[in-house]
Parts: C-alpha cells; sequence; structure tokens
C-alpha cells in the first residue's frame, strides 16, 4: 500500500525499472534512474539538516532537477513548496517568510534575482543551485551544488504515514497576499488515483506537461502519471505551435491546459500524425469556450476532450465525460471518484434543480486548510456532516469553494460565477488587491481599484481604474508591471478618472465598476 507521494516512483522502480519516467527535450530518465536520483537528493537534504515538516522550495522552470526535489523532500519527510517560476523577488520573498522554508533549489541566475531579498528570509539557511555558476555572496546562506549530490551516503529516510504533510502550494486568494493550502499525501495519491481512473491511464501514455508545477492541474500530470508507470514529458514553450510540435515529436496521448492555450491551439492545424497519437485533451483553469470546443471536435475528431474544474483546495473536483461533451458543452460535469459535490445554500441545505448555490466538496481530497492561516480557514474548511448523519459525534471538514453553480435534473453541475471578487486569467486566480498594492507602492495612483473583465481569449482580462494626481503616461504603468509582476498579472486596459465610486458604506463600489466594464474586451472584439 502506498503511504506517500514518493512511493509512487518506488513502485513503479521495482515494477518497470528501465521504463521511461521522465523526459526533457534529448534526455530521458527511466523509473530506475528516477528513482535512484531521489534518493541522492533526499539523503543531501538530510545531510544538510532537513528534518521532518520543514519546507523545502523550488524556483525554477520544468527542469528534470526540479521535478526530483519535490519528490525528494517527500522521501526526506520534508514538505515541497513549488514557487511559479514567473514570479517576481518580492513574491517569492513572500512565499519563502510566509511558510519558513529553509532551503531552495533554484539557479545562480535566478539567486542573482532574490539577492536583494534573500537576507529579508531569516528562516532560508540552504541554496542549491543546479549549475555550477557561483551565486551572490550571503553570509547567512550555505550554497551547494546539485553535482555534489552524488557525493552523499544515502540517508536512512524517516518512517511517514499517508496522513503526513506532502506540500503547500500557493493560490492566490480573494484579498492581499497568496495563500499556502496544506495538502496531505492521501490528498494528492488519492487525487492522483481519481484522475488517472477517469482518464483510462496506462503505462502507454506519454504525457505533455506544459503547466506550471506549481500550479495543482500542472503537479496532476506528474502524480497521475507515475501512478500508472506512464511517462512525461516537461515543456516550456515559447508558442503555442511549439506544443502542437511537441505532441508530433514524442508521439504525447494526453495533454492539459487552459481556455487560454487551447483558444490559440485550436486555430492552428493539427498534423495527422498527432491525430494517431493524441488519445485525450483535459480542460480546466476556467470554462473552454464552445466554439473552441466545436474547433477541437473537427479538427481532432478521435481525440477526446475531458472539460475538468477544480481548487487547488481540493485537488480535483469535477469531470465532463467525453461522452457528453457535444450533449452538455457548458457542463463542469460531476464528482470525480472519491469525492461527493454539493450545491448548498448559505444554510447548509441542498439546493433544489437548477437553484443557484455554493460549491461544496468533500471527501479525502479536501486539503487540510491555509498555512499558518486559521482566520482565512475558517471561511473555506467548515464542518459538514459526515455522510449526511448527524448522529455521528465528529463531523468532517468540507471545502466551501466560494463559486456559484447549478445542478440539473441529471446530476450535471454548471458553473455560474465566484462569489468573491477574483480575476481568473490565463488559467491563473489573481486577487485584485495584489495588483493593487503593488501599484500603490509604486506612488504612481492615488487610488485605483483592479477588476476583471471578460475576455475571448484570456477568459477574464485585468481592468485598472486609476486616480492620479498628475497626468501619468499609460507606458510608465506597462513599465512598472513589467519589472514587478508576472505577465498574467498585468492589466491589459488603463482607465483614468477623476475619482472612484463610492457605495453607503464609504466604501469604492466595486460591484457596479465591474459591471460596468464587464464587456469591454468583448465589444472590442465585435
Amino acid at each position: 500500500m502506498l503511504a506517500t507521494l514518493d512511493d509512487l516512483i518506488t513502485q513503479q522502480a521495482q515494477r518497470t525499472p528501465e521504463s521511461p519516467a521522465l523526459r526533457l527535450k534529448d534526455t530521458t530518465l527511466s523509473y530506475r534512474e528516477l528513482n535512484e536520483a531521489i534518493d541522492r537528493a533526499a539523503s543531501a537534504f538530510i545531510a544538510a539538516g532537513i528534518k521532518s515538516n520543514d519546507r523545502v522550495a523550488v524556483y525554477l522552470p520544468k527542469t528534470l532537477e526540479a521535478v526530483i526535489t519535490l519528490f525528494a523532500a517527500s522521501r526526506a519527510s520534508a514538505v515541497f513548496v513549488p514557487i511559479n517560476p514567473l514570479l517576481k523577488p518580492a513574491q517569492v520573498s513572500y512565499i519563502l517568510n510566509d511558510c519558513h522554508v529553509r532551503l531552495v533549489v533554484t539557479s545562480s541566475d535566478r539567486t542573482h534575482l532574490l539577492k536583494d531579498v534573500i537576507n529579508t528570509c531569516p528562516y532560508l539557511s540552504d541554496i542549491v543551485l543546479t549549475d555550477s555558476k557561483p551565486g551572490p555572496e550571503v553570509a547567512s546562506i550555505c550554497f551547494t551544488t546539485w553535482s555534489t549530490f552524488s557525493e552523499t551516503p544515502k540517508a536512512q529516510f524517516p518512517k511517514r504515514i499517508d496522513s503526513d504533510l506532502a506540500a503547500i502550494l500557493y493560490t492566490s486568494g480573494s484579498t492581499g497576499n497568496p495563500k499556502g493550502v496544506v495538502l496531505t499525501h492521501r490528498n494528492m495519491l488519492t487525487g492522483a488515483q481519481s484522475v488517472a481512473s477517469y482518464l483510462k491511464n496506462t503505462s502507454d501514455d506519454v504525457l505533455l506537461a506544459v503547466l506550471p508545477l506549481s500550479f495543482d492541474y500542472g503537479l496532476s500530470q506528474l502524480t497521475t502519471a507515475f501512478h500508472v508507470g506512464a511517462s512525461v514529458v516537461l515543456m516550456d514553450y515559447l508558442l503555442p505551435r511549439d506544443v502542437i510540435k511537441a505532441v508530433s515529436r514524442y508521439s504525447i496521448t494526453g495533454l492539459a491546459g487552459v481556455p487560454p492555450l487551447w483558444n490559440q491551439l485550436a486555430q492552428l492545424d493539427w498534423p495527422e500524425e498527432t491525430r494517431g497519437t493524441l488519445r485525450y485533451i483535459t480542460n480546466s483553469g476556467g470554462a473552454m469556450p464552445v466554439s473552441t470546443t466545436k474547433l477541437f471536435r473537427e479538427k481532432l475528431p478521435t481525440t477526446e476532450i475531458y472539460l475538468m474544474y477544480g481548487l487547488t483546495e481540493a485537488f480535483r473536483s469535477t469531470f465532463l465525460p467525453p461522452e457528453e461533451v457535444d450533449i452538455r458543452p457548458e457542463s463542469m460535469g460531476k464528482a470525480i471518484p472519491n469525492a461527493e459535490v454539493l450545491v448548498l445554500r448559505e444554510d447548509g441545505s441542498e439546493c433544489d434543480i437548477d437553484e443557484p448555490g455554493e460549491l461544496v466538496h468533500r471527501g479525502p481530497l479536501v486539503s487540510l486548510g491555509y498555512w499558518n492561516d486559521p482566520a482565512k480557514t475558517a471561511v473555506r474548511f467548515k464542518p459538514i456532516p459526515t455522510g449526511g448523519c448527524t448522529e455521528v459525534p465528529l463531523t468532517e471538514i468540507a471545502v466551501w469553494s466560494g463559486d456559484r453553480v447549478k445542478k440539473d435534473k441529471d446530476g450535471y453541475l454548471y458553473f455560474i460565477s465566484r462569489a468573491d471578487e477574483m480575476i481568473k486569467t490565463s488559467g491563473y486566480r489573481v486577487s485584485p488587491t495584489e495588483v493593487e498594492e503593488v501599484v500603490y507602492a509604486s506612488g504612481l495612483a492615488k487610488e485605483l481599484v483592479a477588476i476583471g473583465a471578460k475576455h475571448p481569449q484570456l477568459g477574464e482580462a485585468i481592468i485598472l481604474i486609476l486616480v492620479t494626481d498628475t497626468e501619468i503616461e499609460t507606458s510608465e504603468f506597462v513599465r512598472y508591471f513589467q519589472r514587478n509582476l508576472p505577465a498574467y498579472m498585468h492589466p491589459k486596459h488603463y482607465v483614468h478618472v477623476t475619482e472612484l465610486p463610492r457605495n453607503q458604506n464609504g466604501k469604492i463600489d466595486r460591484k457596479m465598476l465591474a459591471e460596468q466594464y464587464s464587456n469591454h474586451f468583448m465589444e472590442l472584439e465585435s
């Protein structure tokens, strides 16, 4: 029986040691080689003083070392923290400090980018560089290189169980800084088994990983594949056409993406050989436009399309079977295996057919809440009667998503809206407050609001509404965002006003502004 995430690799190394597990460009690691590399890295982490439940972060693009680090942290009984490689130093520093990261695996170039914030991270003691170039001189940090791991004697690895902590994945909240979602080994192993079962994954599958590993949906490509002994091809693409080329080159059978990527890929030509190998595609991170779904049905008639919904707090939640895509293309489907998804009123009672309510997820995929934040955890994670049985003394905790949905007479779910003010753009959830605080820090604006508006390619795009003391060129804001935030957080439209509307409580009337500009980008397209 599997207890921890790294057991996935051990199991496959025993069953089919020479089967390909991981590929990056022309380099391939078998399950045996991957398992041995995980042993070496885990031993090096322990030699560096990493103890049970210490946090180990990885701040890299999709590399072999990034994947090895995640599973090696697990084997060393640590908790891994994947950091989106697009994040800027201030955001990285926030994560390192928030969960007291002890060790970071990154590259020398990225370490130089972080040199001004490393000293603001008092818990950070070790940085492992994946290349041979020197990092910056920081007295409090012990720098080592990945290449020295082979010199570390194999350690005695701690005993662990499936309820131990496995990972902290950071996701934007509706206000302020991102929240760290705490996942156990049981959460992640159950998620891998559930997803692999409905995707019908086997050891013959070859999955193309194009999504960030800091994104639960991207990380799931690894765990799902390793659960069945399939192989994963890592890829950071520049152009959508590169993804299609990779599908052809590596005979990809499974591809996961978010709506902005699918919208671009649907417009391109797919070579005949892709139709022969690509068994399925999956969508999450927002609804795939029906027009995009139809284009894929035409261009890839033998490829199955899985429309899915998930939230980091419960890893995966629902999926629509491929045979239902033509019948109800706007549906997010039903609960995945090992989960129950309810539509509830504010009082906790179940909604009637077609009655809007909040999506509530219960079962073994529900995480342990937000790291070191009981207040925000209490808002989203609430008790629910176990199996509806009120006589059971101890109630289980379910996650209340904040998403409004409805259920039809056949039990299929449909997304209506977010209950909070989150902006979902390019497959990411972006906090308006996080964007606003960056602008306030610049001193360029007196007052401002960031809102999300429907966008034909991005799902939603950010509009920044500003009050400034002097006339400031939009280009100055653009340059500032380029320096301080990843591209997916950059506003796509700027509105300069003399004052912002306020509600009866004196607060900025965000709802009115959101309604006023809700169709801005759609009107530009028409």
